[in-house]
């Protein structure tokens, strides 16, 4: 597994090319909007991604002059606030530089990361932020998922904020899947990763670790939106039964009555899509927050899979033996390709679940790579063995605090890179912006 230096730049011209058409997208005046007041004015993101490029591998790794202290340590971090820090505005935000000036920093920055891809000995046994190049794996992965974060960003935009493709349209045909239940019996599940066995893995990819699961029950198909409409019209969002004392709370705070992406409508729902308002498309894997998915579980008589079971869903197989290695998809070894799901930028939305047979797991269960990230019950926290990692060393361990839940699989704006068994996703129970779906267990 030797570094590839020619596949590291192209990778980087790509992630660039991909950052710079969806910033593109946007008009003049809601560069320093706030689409979504948890998150920072969409001018950070711009500086944000070469910035973290330069920081991480030309300045920590590298040891190189700086270009603009001010502005590196500006575009440093993103933020990750509970729900109740909202300010529910978006507004113009002070203290920001101007549009011309933050694209003067990322063209500076993206000279210098490619000098330094291009140039530099980056592929370097025991240095603790270029073994393995690890720094590079690093940035390029790292710009990959905020690709992902602009696009939920942008979803929440106005229509006429942002400028859709030529020959948009929405993939809406097909029947809603019936709910249908696939047994899976007791064995153990491969968790994580050993080092040695992969090129780059985030921290909390490692250790590779088994976890012994007793058998259980899951569903063939992510829940859609007809089987979620059930839920909304039986009046689910205003029964406390079905939600955990805290996900209550913030139901009754923010009158929560239907998810984020539906808008009702004197004859039905509609689905807010990124670029226009359809009818609700009921074959549609339906989009919500861990805290919406485990109430709709509860009124169903069921539950969330842990991470383990999903992981046993979806690389595991009847035929194993004990010691097998996982899958490395869930169809089984073969690339990532458009037959499999729904994943890759391939898509502005999702499709009807259950229209990629071809990657379904050894068991039958399907869309478990893309079309929606899959919300688990099991918080986030780490493998035994871990230890953060040091081109980007509070990636994980500064949200191992029980308040965020692992999720798997893959959404349609997932990059293929991330399409691993031992990738894992997080986010709080009660962030409904992501592209995350569920499916039920018992």
């Amino acid at each position: 597994m030797s570094f590839d230096r020619g596949a590291a730049v192209a990778w980087y011209k790509r992630n660039r090319a991909r950052s710079r058409a969806l910033f593109d997208m946007l008009p003049e005046q809601v560069y320093f909007s706030r689409p979504i007041s948890l998150r920072h004015p969409i001018v950070f993101y711009e500086g944000h991604l070469p910035g973290f490029s330069f920081n991480t591998l030309v300045k920590k790794a590298l040891g190189q002059r700086s270009i603009d202290p001010a502005l590196e340590a500006l575009f440093a971090r993103g933020i990750d606030p509970h729900e109740s820090q909202g300010s529910g505005s978006a507004g113009l935000a002070p203290g920001w530089p101007s549009r011309d000036a933050a694209r003067e920093f990322a063209d500076e920055a993206d000279a210098r990361v490619l000098d330094a891809l291009t140039r530099e000995d980056l592929d370097r046994p025991g240095d603790p932020l270029l073994d393995r190049a690890e720094a590079v794996y690093c940035i390029l992965e790292h710009e990959a998922m905020h690709q992902e974060t602009l696009l939920y960003m942008w979803h929440r935009l106005e229509f006429d904020e942002k400028q859709a493709p030529a020959g948009y349209k929405p993939c809406v045909g097909g029947a809603a899947a019936a709910a249908e239940w696939i047994e899976i019996p007791a064995g153990r599940a491969a968790l994580g990763v050993d080092r040695s066995a992969v090129p780059f893995g985030w921290d909390n990819e490692f250790q590779a670790c088994t976890a012994d699961v007793p058998g259980f029950s899951i569903e063939r198909h992510n829940v859609t939106n007809a089987r979620y409409a059930e839920f909304v019209e039986a009046g689910g969002y205003a029964d406390e039964r079905w939600w955990r004392p805290e996900d209550w709370r913030w139901v009754q705070s923010e009158r929560v009555e239907h998810p984020l992406f539906w808008e009702r409508a004197d004859d039905g729902w509609l689905w807010r899509a990124m670029f226009e308002r359809i009818r609700l498309p009921m074959a549609w894997p339906v989009y919500v927050s861990q805290a919406e998915a485990s109430a709709y579980a509860r009124w169903r008589g069921a539950r969330l899979p842990s991470e383990a079971e999903y992981q046993r869903a979806a690389f595991g197989g009847p035929t194993e033996a004990i010691g097998d290695r996982p899958r490395p998809h869930p169809w089984g070894a073969a690339a990532p390709a458009a037959i499999h799901g729904v994943f890759d930028f391939s898509s502005w939305d999702p499709q009807p679940a259950g229209s990629h047979p071809a990657g379904a797991s050894a068991w039958g269960v399907e869309d478990l790579a893309g079309n929606g990230w899959e919300w688990t019950s099991s918080t986030f926290m780490p493998f035994p063995g871990f230890k953060p990692m040091a081109s980007y060393p509070e990636y994980s361990a500064d949200f191992f605090d029980g308040e965020h839940f692992v999720m798997k699989g893959a959404s349609p704006a997932t990059a293929h890179e991330l399409l691993r068994p031992s990738f894992r996703n997080w986010f709080r129970a009660r962030y409904p912006y992501v592209y995350a779906t569920f499916r039920c267990a018992k």
